[in-house]
């Protein structure tokens, strides 16, 4: 059904020595525009800033977990004879796609434009767009990836494996970001963890040998966060970052000029659906625009995009005591209101080693466990370490960040 390559195409990577293209179909999918615009935006943002060699794209992230679906079809038991062929090109381009919705410097982006990127995932797959165009070859392929993406339970497995607390995005990303930032704490053993892994029932299962690996894969993604992804100075540059995207919005919406060239972001700002405009942005747009910024007749633009440029980023101070609400009213009370929501910003960030499962025990953030004797447990009742994890390593920081010198704003 799905016309195969005469030679495997392949591509360098670093994590898995090679990464293996079998189909045409994939192959076109990552010569569209869509997919080729995730080479121009950086996987990690604001990372970059702390963690100076951090500066892989999303694309280099989204052909790694499509080779982990690979390495998943050849190692774990059972997957590719409960899948046909179809199913398991559902399966490659869900996870080769999965990532197409991100904006530029995603988060903030998000935060600002009040648009997931897994709607705007969605859209591109289902728009007219030559992502679209390549999948309509096919009778119902579109729809299908779509519908793995949105979780809609049509294939449960495929789902599982491409979003839950065990799947190819964590895997890939955690192996990837360690190894671009030199973290090495968020190193895992993938090829462990997908060997100890079998389909059974149509459900996905975990071998108690494989229980260790996992075990490490937990902890690796808790310290990666908060060590990588919530470091306060990568934190600072997305939120000054978000505040430009604001501020933007902030004018666009009440029709306030803009001195500058930003017609593709003002036209999404006015309408999340306007596809033609959202592919146009990717970090080198968003570079460009801030660029130009720095010149801005608006103060509140030009400080914030100068401060971007020169890397002059937001203090922070974290929350502990009653001591802290005080002198961080006294610096609140310092900014002018119209300034307030750009120049003072509260975050609260959680974050939990494990998420308990409840409910139906097929939620696929309920990893199982295939004991020696047959028998089909939750992770966190087959191994105390993770069962511990639950209650005690579970973290929530509230900090504030605050722009100086406020001068820049007279």
């Amino acid at each position: 059904m799905f016309k195969r390559l005469e030679r495997t195409k392949v591509f360098r990577d670093p994590i898995y020595g090679y990464i293996r293209v079998n189909y045409e179909i994939i192959l076109k999918l990552i010569d569209t525009y869509e997919f080729q615009r995730l080479r121009r935006i950086r996987q990690l943002a604001g990372v970059s800033m702390v963690f100076q060699t951090a500066e892989h794209s999303r694309f280099t992230h989204s052909l790694g977990a499509y080779e982990l679906c690979n390495l998943a079809l050849e190692g774990v038991d059972g997957l590719s004879t409960s899948l046909s062929e179809y199913e398991q090109l559902v399966f490659l381009i869900s996870a080769l796609l999965h990532d197409i919705g991100h904006g530029p410097y995603s988060h903030a982006f998000e935060h600002v434009m009040k648009v997931s990127h897994e709607e705007m995932t969605v859209k591109l797959i289902l728009g007219d767009t030559e992502i679209n165009h390549v999948l309509s070859e096919y009778e119902n392929l579109a729809e299908d990836v779509a519908s793995v993406i949105s979780h809609k339970g049509k294939f449960k497995l495929i789902e599982s494996l491409i979003s839950s607390q065990l799947d190819v995005d964590r895997m890939d990303y955690l192996s990837r970001d360690a190894y671009f930032t030199g973290a090495s704490y968020g190193n895992i053993d993938f090829r462990r963890i997908i060997r100890s892994m079998l389909v059974k029932d149509d459900k996905l299962l975990l071998r108690a040998s494989g229980v260790n690996s996992v075990e490490s894969y937990i902890m690796a993604r808790y310290h990666m966060y908060w060590q990588v992804y919530y470091h306060p100075t990568a934190r600072s540059y997305e939120l000054l970052l978000m505040s430009i995207y604001k501020r933007i919005y902030d004018l666009a919406k009440s029709n306030q000029k803009i001195d500058v060239n930003a017609d593709a972001l003002i036209n999404v700002i006015n309408n999340p659906d306007d596809l033609n405009s959202y592919v146009l942005l990717d970090d080198s747009y968003v570079n460009g625009m801030i660029k130009q910024l720095t010149s801005s007749s608006d103060k509140v633009l030009k400080d914030l995009a100068l401060s971007f440029e020169k890397r002059s980023l937001y203090k922070h101070m974290e929350i502990d005591s009653d001591d802290d609400f005080k002198y961080l009213e006294s610096i609140k009370e310092s900014i002018e209101k119209e300034y307030l929501s750009y120049y003072y910003i509260q975050t609260e960030v959680s974050q939990k080693a494990y998420l308990h499962a409840k409910g139906d025990t097929a939620d696929i953030n309920d990893i199982k466990i295939l004991k020696p004797d047959g028998q089909i447990v939750s992770l966190e009742d087959y191994s105390p370490i993770v069962k511990g994890l639950i209650d005690s390593a579970k973290k929530t920081s509230i900090r504030v960040f605050y722009k100086e010198p406020l001068c820049q704003i007279k």
